[in-house]
């Protein structure tokens, strides 16, 4: 091993293929680092990873705050893990990637890269962009995600201020993304026989069918309502299945080329649907000028081979907790470009270990980046329990990329314990 200076170790981390292949730990000639354990508690309803290294250096990952169930999930991989240097990423995921799925058992998985690259960046004395290529952007942008304000009722002048609301927000955000359709229960049955079938009960998004005239004219009228009040100042996309019929999804993307929309989201699959049907997507794709974007249900490259590769939509979107993890989605970030492909990650649930996470990805992604989905901290009182995040975090619709070693976001160990359930409560001994 050379005697290298700092210099010219970190730019010999630049690239990923160097930090994958070697590992942090070896490039810096430092004595390995071994993970001694892996724990996961529930705090509020995020699952959180903790992974546990003999030289004192913990490494964080989150879960959507939609799997409060994903603790057993996570511990599974516990024997998989332990013993192995987490600054060697590539080869701890290999003993585990294959082991999960679709979301949500692709969520552990993600969760545990995240946490090892938070390791790799601290072991490193760099932030985790710099592992995955360094930044080239100095400011993400990010969407309202899961800044949202209660609807009082549905007609499209209700959508309208709604939207007017959206717009004053304090984050300032240049894009924002609104539920419509079937990806919108309240909406569909705001008006009688909006679709030929009956309103189905159970799990996310059960509804399917052709639309009605009626119905379909309604949801129309909702989003020129919408695009009224955002003009040409805001951008508008559209969050809309899954459920469509792809003769409707056409009529409804034709009908809103004038608007200029930004994209329409998962309208023929989409969440929890564990098969992305890139052929029926590309028919949708070929027949309109709007963007059409799906991925946020994807686990790993692999699923995302055929609707990269058959042109079958203008937009992924997959959400770097359920993908595989950051690696993961830079792979399918650069391979997207090669195809003329944008990405706008997913990350509504994503908590605020997630929202760093998705910071020092969007810094290293491709030119093909739009915006990541912006998560909130849920309870409120996450804001009191994380330490590092900048004070606004978002100003006019962008956050600042921070240069803090990993992840850059640390527990307030004393306040996050008091946020403990017994069952958790030695998460941080």
């Amino acid at each position: 091993m050379p005697n290298w200076t700092r210099r010219e170790t970190i730019a010999s981390l630049s690239g990923l293929t160097a930090v994958m292949s070697f590992g942090v730990a070896k490039v810096l000639g430092r004595t390995p680092i071994k993970i001694t354990d892996l724990k996961c508690a529930i705090i509020g309803r995020n699952p959180v990873v903790r992974i546990v290294t003999d030289q004192g250096i913990s490494g964080y990952g989150q879960a959507e705050s939609a799997k409060p169930y994903l603790k057993p999930m996570v511990l599974f991989y516990k024997d998989y893990i332990v013993g192995e240097d987490p600054t060697d990423v590539a080869r701890v995921m290999l003993k585990i990637r294959r082991l999960g799925a679709f979301k949500p058992w692709g969520s552990a998985v993600s969760a545990i890269e995240i946490a090892l690259w938070d390791i790799a960046g601290q072991v490193a004395g760099v932030p985790v962009y710099k592992l995955l290529g360094g930044k080239i952007r100095d400011r993400v942008r990010a969407y309202n995600g899961a800044v949202r304000f209660p609807m009082t009722g549905q007609t499209p002048q209700d959508y309208a201020e709604n939207m007017q609301k959206m717009k004053e927000a304090k984050e300032g955000f240049t894009l924002i993304k609104q539920a419509v359709g079937f990806h919108n229960p309240a909406m569909m049955r705001g008006i009688p026989d909006a679709w030929y079938d009956e309103p189905r009960t159970g799990a996310s998004h059960p509804d399917r069918g052709l639309m009605t005239e009626r119905g379909l004219e309604y949801v129309i009228s909702c989003v020129q309502a919408m695009k009224k009040v955002l003009g040409d100042e805001i951008g508008l996309a559209l969050d809309c299945g899954p459920g469509w019929t792809v003769k409707d999804a056409i009529t409804f993307a034709r009908a809103l080329e004038p608007l200029h929309i930004a994209w329409l989201e998962d309208i023929i699959t989409g969440d929890y649907t564990p098969y992305p049907n890139a052929e029926v997507f590309r028919e949708v794709t070929q027949s309109t000028s709007v963007a059409i974007h799906t991925g946020e249900q994807i686990y790993l490259r692999e699923n995302f081979k055929d609707l990269i590769e058959k042109q079958a939509v203008n937009v992924v979107g997959p959400d770097p907790e359920d993908v595989g993890g950051l690696a993961e989605m830079k792979w399918i970030a650069e391979y997207a470009d090669l195809h003329g492909i944008l990405i706008a990650p997913h990350g509504v649930f994503d908590g605020l270990i997630g929202l760093a996470a998705h910071v020092q990805l969007a810094a290293a992604l491709p030119q093909n980046y739009i915006g990541f989905e912006y998560p909130l901290g849920q309870p409120e009182w996450w804001y009191q329990i994380v330490d590092g995040l900048p004070d606004p975090i978002m100003k006019k619709g962008f956050i600042d990329v921070w240069d803090k070693p990993g992840l850059g976001v640390t527990f307030n160990i004393p306040a996050a314990k008091a946020r403990l359930t017994d069952a958790d409560r030695h998460f941080f001994d």
